[in-house]
């Protein structure tokens, strides 16, 4: 089964693991398809992390394919010149916000722990479809007219727009760049001609960035210890640092377990209150600790232990916090689910950051702006420094039973809501005892250490009432997820998709 945004790459994956190929397999060709159809959310020219579950080892790995800084990038990269931070995008529009992407690196490294079929066979849906040309869907299409940096590339601007609104896109540099990579693999993208041509694109581009075939040649991806946590009888685990979003759906879960969360109506007001209670609780120890573990000392099993959570949860009572502190501890995106007919299985986000990313345009593919990521005033643990990846909140999660039995497969783009919206579908799941594609469809809710936001135009509008009873600053927000999950059931396997973008799920 496989549950994405686009269905050209839900078809592609679906049809690799008919052929007899790994989730990784699967994941690769799902990947290399949204970079071409959804150009907006991700791509080659971006990071990633990967989860994977191998059934017959028992054994959860977690990869790191996360960009990060350029050797010569200094704390005060986003500063203006009288040392205040830059608007957002000024900051994100261009070179000086391109990181080293590190997708391709990654999914080389599971291909070779975890692939079946060869490599160059799974550059081939995406080449064909490239070569052929698809039809923007209208979700694209609403995209581009309305985005104003990205017509100022010449390469975006011929393709994208020099062409009739409604024509179909054919890629061709896409599917040439594809062809090299799958014939000589991802050092084919990290050094020679793609290399340069990437390098001298960041350089040349009026906000110029510093990148150089040195950083792309060094990048290396990571595997990393998962971080999992209970949640009453499961074993919920995600992505650890550099990404926050494990470490905070484990803390939001963690706390709602020691609040009346349980007893609470379903999709009541009194539920929506102790969600966003947590996810203060969470958001504020996220700003405060988390950061790339090479470069900064993150208190990771502080921040998930039952006595820190114990003392955290106490702080919420039935009145809101409204915004609260981190705690004292002394010392534009997608997603996918895989699942194998074996029972592995892959939970990928990936992302090149804002839509559209950096709005650079090199060989058919888009550069990130994920360096906007790190925090623009220096002294945190989030600050920019030389080789550092930017923190991020993508959260890829699985959940097992008691047995070490995979339960769920989920995750979503959605920038630092995406916490919020993992965590909303695991107790959709969970604790509502919702199928997965009723709890990707539910309304969106919650709170970053700020207002408590719920969906505009969405049911849950009837709750603000009680909400501003319990003191909360309600604020109506365009909450788009595209939360794309996989449960198991008896007899198999069943899957969601978020109808808030254009995601489907394929399975036998």
């Amino acid at each position: 089964m496989v549950a994405a945004a686009h269905p050209l790459a839900v078809e592609a994956g679906y049809e690799i693991l008919k052929r007899g190929g790994s989730p990784v397999d699967a994941a690769i060709a799902v990947q290399l398809v949204l970079g071409l159809v959804e150009p907006e959310s991700s791509g080659i020219g971006g990071g990633a992390f990967l989860l994977h579950w191998s059934e017959a080892e028992k054994k959860l790995r977690s990869y790191d394919g996360r960009e990060t800084a350029p050797a010569a990038a200094r704390a005060d990269r986003f500063l203006d010149k009288s040392g205040k931070p830059l608007g957002f995008h000024a900051a994100a529009v261009g070179g000086r916000s391109v990181g080293v992407p590190g997708v391709l690196r990654m999914l080389e490294l599971a291909h070779r722990r975890h692939g079946r079929l060869p490599w160059a066979d799974l550059f081939q849906p995406a080449i064909d479809i490239a070569e052929k040309g698809f039809v923007p869907t209208p979700h694209l299409q609403q995209l581009l007219a309305g985005e104003t940096f990205l017509r100022s590339d010449p390469r975006a601007r011929a393709l994208y727009y020099d062409r009739p609104a409604d024509a179909t896109i054919a890629n061709r540099e896409y599917a040439a760049t594809l062809r090299v990579v799958a014939a000589k693999g991802a050092s084919a993208f990290y050094e020679g001609d793609i290399a340069r041509d990437l390098v001298a694109a960041v350089r040349a581009n009026a906000k110029a960035g510093d990148l150089t075939l040195d950083d792309l040649k060094d990048y290396r991806p990571i595997e990393r210890e998962p971080v999992c946590g209970p949640y009453r009888m499961w074993l919920v685990c995600s992505m650890g640092p550099p990404s926050s979003g494990g470490v905070a759906v484990l803390q939001i879960l963690g706390l709602l377990e020691r609040t009346p969360f349980a007893i609470a109506s379903p999709q009541s007001a009194q539920a929506v209150h102790y969600f966003a209670e947590a996810g203060r609780l969470a958001y504020a120890d996220r700003g405060r600790y988390l950061g790339d573990p090479d470069f900064v000392s993150v208190p990771l099993a502080r921040l998930i232990s039952a006595s820190y959570l114990d003392r955290r949860a106490k702080l919420i009572g039935e009145r809101s916090l409204r915004q609260t502190m981190p705690g004292d501890m002394e010392g534009g995106t997608s997603h996918f689910s895989i699942v194998g007919r074996d029972g592995d299985a892959v939970a990928m986000t990936t992302t090149i950051e804002t839509i559209f990313g950096s709005r650079i345009m090199v060989r058919g593919f888009l550069l990130n702006n994920e360096l906007t990521d790190f925090d623009f005033v220096p002294g945190s643990a989030n600050q920019v420094a030389a080789g550092k990846r930017p923190r991020s909140s993508m959260a890829p999660t699985m959940v097992f039973d008691r047995d070490r039995r995979l339960q769920l497969v989920v995750g979503s783009p959605g920038g630092s809501s995406i916490i919020n919206y993992v965590a909303k579908a695991l107790v959709g799941v969970l604790d509502w005892k919702l199928d997965i594609q009723s709890a990707v469809e539910l309304p969106n809710f919650g709170s970053r250490n700020g207002p408590t936001q719920i969906e505009a135009g969405s049911r849950y509008e009837s709750l603000i009432p009680e909400l501003e009873r319990r003191g909360h600053d309600v604020q109506r927000a365009r909450l788009e997820s595209a939360l794309h999950g996989i449960e198991r059931v008896p007899g198999g396997w069943r899957g969601g998709a978020d109808p808030r973008k254009d995601g489907i799920v394929r399975g036998d």
